[in-house]
């Protein structure tokens, strides 16, 4: 706390489900508890791994942070975290720009309908699907932008037009993946 200079941290997530996870998150828990952290939560945690942890610790995580775009959409990951009182977060809200995220005819044809860009299509789109967002940014102009999506609603039209663009695979890795795990453990 000294380092950081300040009495406590708001959120500390737990980023990969691998290694000692759950030592790990006892310690959160404890750190909680005495109040230096106000939330903990978890990044990456598929429905398998968040029901098994939400299963065996006493403070459920407040969130869960998972990649979460138009082209991975979550859904079934997101019924658990409902289901668990856990809020669900995007990592990648943007898909980091893959497959031409923001030029993508979908996204663009709504905005021009909203009179919106496709990025702020996209992040209405989560927001509505009951999906927290934190769009990265280091350009003045595009971190207003992101925040200038709370004056406009897509119908249940826009939001089924996008639902059809779920691939429901990640563009990055997979967890479920062996080398991946591997890969993560000898990262620790």
């Amino acid at each position: 706390m000294r380092k950081l200079q300040t009495e406590y941290i708001d959120l500390c997530l737990i980023h990969q489900p691998f290694n000692d996870y759950y030592g790990t998150y006892r310690a959160m828990e404890e750190a909680y508890k005495e109040g230096w952290i106000r939330a903990i939560g978890v990044s990456n945690f598929y429905p398998d791994r968040l029901v098994d942890l939400c299963s065996f610790v006493e403070v459920k995580p407040a969130i869960n942070q998972v990649e979460t775009h138009i082209f991975q959409q979550q859904k079934i990951a997101h019924e658990y975290m409902e289901k668990y009182g856990v809020q669900h977060e995007s990592w990648g809200p943007f898909a980091e720009g893959r497959k031409d995220f923001f030029t993508n005819p979908v996204l663009n044809e709504i905005g021009k309908k909203h009179d919106k860009s496709a990025a702020q299509v996209a992040l209405r789109f989560l927001l509505q699907s009951d999906v927290v967002v934190i769009p990265k940014s280091t350009h003045k102009e595009r971190m207003e932008e992101n925040i200038n999506v709370f004056d406009f609603v897509l119908d249940e039209s826009d939001m089924n037009t996008i639902r059809a663009l779920d691939e429901k695979e990640s563009l990055f890795f997979s967890h479920y993946d062996p080398a991946i795990a591997e890969m993560m453990i000898k990262l620790h």
